[in-house]
């Protein structure tokens, strides 16, 4: 098994996401970011941050999603290619109508192989799609730190179907998913 943990806005969207995906064994929403600020002082949360001071955009933490998957069963650049193909890379600090550094895009790397796969596939999104027209600004950094989010955030989507984010945000990803990568679903 292998870890990756993508940030691509809100979490819920995220997890949904990669739980239909064939292949993943596992998907936890929490926050992923930095153990040490810029001038080297060591970050500290008793139990690591919270849902709402992540949700202040204050903290140096992304909402996330840690994808566990089997690599004989799902290809790295498989699982990149639902990622990118599943929000917007270009938009800076946020995706749609969610606003703020914790939900930009990121990809937290824990293999030097993932690391050189996400960088080539960002170079080949720059070069052969966006062609100067836009930029991808997802940031690609080694995991550091990963919090597991609060018990309630954990398949959010499917344990809230009813709510209106659901319905108007995560549902249309998931239709889009479905559409666009029929062939890697469970």
């Amino acid at each position: 098994m292998e870890t990756i943990v993508f940030g691509g806005g809100c979490f819920w969207c995220t997890e949904a996401v990669f739980l239909m995906i064939k292949g993943v064994q596992g998907v936890e929403p929490g926050y992923a970011g930095p153990k040490y600020t810029n001038d080297g002082n060591q970050i500290s949360f008793k139990k690591g941050p919270s849902y709402e001071e992540v949700s202040t955009g204050t903290t140096p933490y992304v909402e996330s999603a840690k994808v566990v998957y089997d690599p004989d069963a799902i290809s790295f650049p498989e699982l990149l290619q639902v990622y990118f193909g599943s929000h917007d890379p270009t938009q800076v600090n946020g995706q749609g109508a969610d606003i703020g550094p914790q939900y930009r895009s990121a990809v937290f790397y824990t293999t030097q192989r993932q690391k050189e796969m996400t960088e080539h596939y960002v170079n080949n999104l720059n070069e052969l799609v966006y062609k100067g027209v836009k930029k991808v600004v997802t940031s690609v950094e080694p995991l550091q730190e990963f919090y597991v989010a609060e018990d309630h955030h954990k398949k959010y989507y499917e344990n809230h179907k009813e709510a209106g984010y659901c319905q108007l945000v995560i549902a249309l990803k998931i239709e889009k998913v479905q559409t666009k990568f029929k062939t890697l679903l469970k």
